[in-house]
């Protein structure tokens, strides 16, 4: 370890990371993407009413905006994934398959008020599908065909993960509790190593986002603060951290506000 890197166990539990192999390859910038996942309009968008809230992830529109600008300029790449269904529901509502709709939508009427435009969640052509975090075409990367809960399926996540080298991923985005977490045990069953900055990531509520991260950081990956993940890369990569993050712990503390107009 380069600095006094730190993980949370149980979500809970601080606990210094031991500088050996396996975790100085878990914690190498040059082998690692972060995959930012569903951040668009039909979550986190200002209407009063959108196809799928999530008013957490919507308050960290500028955690995620500001870990994602400095990750890229020390060249890690970030790869936005986004719930992308077929025009009309044949990918999900109106399917002709046995289920007919995807788990989650039957799930969630039973604890969700009603609201007609959840029809609608993800539909291509509809603008629940704009990016409301930064994004740069020119050193993004897009995954649009995820379906389900994880970014892996049915995706090329993979295969792109490959193409760039890539062994380690970093998780942003929205649910913890539900994509993020699927996310996270599906890479791990690849042999991906996992990291999650608790600070940038938000769920369903912030019992459930507790619950999602201790299971994470009891199996799957490590569970981090974002500013700390930042000055261990910087300081592998011979690079300075910007002073506004010294002794900063939850990076939503400089980030700022959400920019006008998203």
């Amino acid at each position: 370890m380069k600095t006094d890197m730190y993980c949370y166990l149980e979500n809970r539990h601080r606990k210094s990371l031991p500088s050996n192999e396996a975790f100085d390859r878990w914690l190498d910038p040059e082998t690692t993407a972060v995959v930012s996942i569903d951040m668009h309009r039909g979550h986190i968008g200002p209407e009063d009413q959108v196809t799928c809230p999530a008013p957490r992830a919507r308050e960290r529109i500028p955690a995620h905006n500001l870990f994602h600008q400095l990750c890229r300029d020390i060249g890690i790449p970030i790869i936005h994934v986004q719930h992308w269904q077929r025009h009309g529901g044949i990918d999900d509502l109106n399917s002709k398959a046995h289920n007919r709709k995807a788990n989650w939508r039957v799930l969630y009427e039973l604890y969700l008020p009603p609201n007609p435009l959840m029809d609608e969640h993800s539909w291509e052509g509809t603008p629940w599908l704009d990016l409301l975090v930064e994004n740069d075409p020119e050193s993004d990367y897009y995954i649009r065909t995820k379906k389900r809960l994880s970014a892996f399926y049915p995706t090329d996540l993979e295969f792109l993960l490959r193409q760039l080298g890539v062994h380690n991923i970093v998780i942003t985005g929205t649910y913890t509790d539900a994509c993020d977490l699927s996310t996270a045990f599906d890479a791990a069953n690849r042999d991906y190593r996992v990291t999650i900055p608790r600070d940038v990531v938000a769920g369903y509520s912030e019992e459930f986002e507790h619950y999602a991260l201790a299971i994470v950081s009891l199996h799957l990956g490590l569970v981090v603060d974002s500013p700390a993940l930042l000055r261990e890369w910087y300081a592998r990569k011979g690079q300075d951290l910007p002073a506004y993050l010294d002794g900063v712990i939850d990076i939503a503390e400089v980030a700022g506000e959400i920019p006008p107009g998203i």
